[in-house]
């Protein structure tokens, strides 16, 4: 047991590890940290704009990150916020036509060592790695929720 929590504890800390200081070294371009990665990423797949609420679920994180983050892109000019502006959370954000260009070069850049990761891997493992992924990220977010049980058997 205590083998395959340090092989997964292991394994997912390194791969954090590398995908952090390779998303660094790519948004060191734009004057940006590797955690803006996936602010541009998650705005270029809505186009007509998202809320902060809507970028806090999506990408897991609390409305001041959000709002941090969005404050250094529109200084950097690679996001503007439109509408609602009755509190810090209305309107939306939109990547600007720089925006665009840098999550068009991020995102081609992510596919590039997505691949490069992955390239052992046979089509069918790739497919149950990101399904196993999938599972175990979904399981850790109920036993983050409802607490770990006392015994194996609580487990379903």
């Amino acid at each position: 047991m205590e083998d395959r929590f340090e092989r997964f504890t292991f394994s997912i800390f390194e791969i954090e590890k590398c995908w952090h200081k390779l998303t660094g070294d790519e948004m060191a371009s734009y004057g940006l940290k590797g955690p803006h990665s996936l602010y541009l990423i998650t705005l270029a797949k809505y186009e007509e704009g998202i809320s902060a609420t809507k970028l806090c679920e999506i990408c897991g994180k609390d409305k001041a990150d959000v709002s941090r983050m969005m404050g250094i892109m529109i200084e950097k000019n690679l996001v503007v916020k439109e509408g609602n502006y009755r509190n810090n959370y209305g309107g939306v954000y939109k990547l600007t036509d720089a925006g665009k260009e840098a999550a068009k070069n991020v995102k081609n850049k992510v596919l590039v060592a997505v691949d490069a990761a992955s390239k052992n891997l046979s089509e069918e493992n790739r497919v149950i790695l990101y399904d196993a992924l999938s599972l175990i990220s979904n399981n850790l977010k109920v036993l983050v929720r409802d607490g770990i049980p006392d015994s194996p058997s609580g487990v379903s």
